[in-house]
C-alpha cells in the first residue's frame, strides 16, 4: 500500500508539472500581454516600459524558472493587474468554489444514487421512464440557461431568492441568508452533474445485478435483500467511486459559468477575469490549484478502491 501511495503521489508531482509547463509556454505565446490589457497604457513606449517592469522582456523559460522557483516555496507572486497577493485572493475565492462544488456534490450524491438504484430496481417501469427522461434533459440543456431560467423566476418574478452574490458573513454567520444565496448556483450545478451519475450508477447496478454469483445467493435461498444490498451494491460501488472523482472537474469547469452568471467570487470568475485580463500570474495559480485539488482527488479515489474491494489491495 506504502508503494502503490508512493507511485501515485509522484505520477501526480510529474502531471503538475507538466501542467505547469504547458499551461506557462502557452499563456505566453497568446498575443498581447498585460500591457496590452491595460487601459490606461495605449503608446507603444509605455507598454515596453510595463512590460520591463513586469519582468516580461525575459527569455520565457527564464521566466518560468524565477516562478518554479517561487511556487517551490509556497509563493504565488502578485497580480500583474492589481498587484495584490494571489495566495490570499485565491484562498478567499477557493473558499467560495469549495460551498458551491460540495454543496451540488453532496445534492449529487444523496439524489442521484438512491434513484440509480432505485430505477436499476425497477427497470423499464414508468419511474424508470421518467427519471431517465429527465436526466436527459439536464445533460441536455446548458447550464447557463437553466441559470438564467431560475434567475427570471425566483429572483425576478417571484423575488423569493437573490439572483447573485454571496451571504456577506463578516458581522456573523446566518445559516439561512447563506442557504438563500446557495440554493440558485447549487441547483444549476447539481442539475449538471446529477444525470451522469444517477445513469452511472443505474447501468453499473444493472450489471452487477445479472452476475452469476447473485443467482447463486439467490438459489441458497438469500433474501433479496441481502443480495442488493450486501452484495450487488459493494460491488457496484467500485466504478460509482470513480464516477464521483471524476465530477471534481466538472465542478471546476461548472463553476466558471455558473458563478459568472450568478455573480459569485469563487474560482471560476477568478479565472475569466484573468485570462480576460491577462495576468499570467494568476492563472498559473489558478490553473496549478486546480489541478493539484484534481490529482489529490484521483489520489483518493485509488486509495479507497482497496478499501472497498479487497481484490484489488496492493502489498
Amino acid at each position: 500500500m506504502v508503494g502503490f501511495f508512493g507511485r501515485r503521489l509522484g505520477q501526480g508531482l510529474l502531471v503538475l508539472l507538466l501542467i505547469s509547463l504547458v499551461t506557462f509556454f502557452l499563456i505566453n505565446l497568446a498575443p498581447g500581454g498585460p500591457s496590452a490589457a491595460s487601459k490606461f497604457e495605449s503608446t507603444a513606449e509605455e507598454r515596453a516600459a510595463l512590460s520591463r517592469q513586469l519582468g516580461l522582456d525575459r527569455p520565457v523559460i527564464v521566466r518560468y524558472g524565477l516562478w518554479a522557483a517561487d511556487m517551490v516555496q509556497g509563493n504565488f507572486g502578485t497580480s500583474m493587474n492589481g498587484g495584490q497577493p494571489i495566495g490570499p485572493m485565491v484562498r478567499q475565492r477557493l473558499a467560495t468554489t469549495a460551498q458551491l462544488g460540495l454543496a451540488a456534490l453532496a445534492l449529487s450524491i444523496l439524489i442521484g444514487i438512491p434513484l440509480g438504484v432505485i430505477t436499476a430496481l425497477r427497470k423499464n417501469s414508468v419511474l424508470d421512464h421518467v427519471v431517465n427522461t429527465l436526466s436527459t434533459l439536464g445533460m441536455s440543456i446548458p447550464d447557463f440557461w437553466t441559470g438564467i431560467v431560475l434567475i427570471l423566476l425566483f429572483s425576478v418574478t417571484w423575488r423569493v431568492l437573490p439572483s447573485s452574490g454571496m451571504a456577506d458573513l463578516s458581522g456573523g454567520f446566518s445559516l439561512k441568508e447563506w442557504l438563500r444565496h446557495l440554493v440558485l448556483p447549487a441547483s444549476v450545478l447539481t442539475f449538471v452533474m446529477l444525470p451522469n451519475l444517477l445513469r452511472f450508477t443505474r447501468s453499473s447496478l444493472l450489471e452487477v445485478l445479472s452476475a452469476d454469483y447473485l443467482r447463486t445467493a439467490r438459489a441458497k435461498g438469500v433474501g433479496e435483500f441481502w443480495v442488493v444490498y450486501k452484495h450487488a451494491l459493494r460491488n457496484a460501488f467500485v466504478p460509482i467511486i470513480a464516477m464521483v472523482g471524476l465530477l471534481l472537474p466538472a465542478l471546476l469547469s461548472g463553476s466558471v459559468i455558473i458563478e459568472s452568471v450568478f455573480g459569485l467570487p469563487g474560482m471560476g470568475r477568478l479565472a475569466v477575469d484573468a485570462a480576460l485580463g491577462r495576468d499570467y500570474n494568476t492563472v498559473m495559480a489558478v490553473t496549478l490549484v486546480a489541478g493539484g485539488i484534481v490529482i489529490c482527488t484521483n489520489l483518493l479515489v485509488d486509495l479507497a478502491y482497496s478499501v472497498i474491494d479487497p481484490r484489488i489491495r496492493r502489498d
